[in-house]
């Protein structure tokens, strides 16, 4: 493996297949997935200022719906 290994990275491995898998991780990375039976079902976002006031969003799929979606926030202030 070490002889292997030493030869990366080989731009000519790496292109191999791109046009197949390049695609397919793009859709699978997607910020929002929808494919038959996986997806997205939760966004989260965390934000946290210089004074350790965070803000936590959290949207949920409800009931394998699309179109379907609780929003919830909540506040707190970290403790130094």
């Amino acid at each position: 493996f070490t002889t292997f290994f030493s030869q990366l990275p080989d731009p000519a491995i790496e292109d191999q297949g791109k046009d197949y898998i390049r695609p397919i991780l793009n859709k699978y990375a997607a910020l929002c997935v929808r494919c038959p039976d996986y997806g997205t079902r939760t966004n989260t976002v965390v934000l946290i200022d210089s004074q350790g006031h965070v803000t936590f969003t959290e949207r949920n799929m409800i009931n394998a719906d699309v179109n379907q979606w609780k929003t919830s926030t909540y506040e707190f202030k970290l403790h130094s």
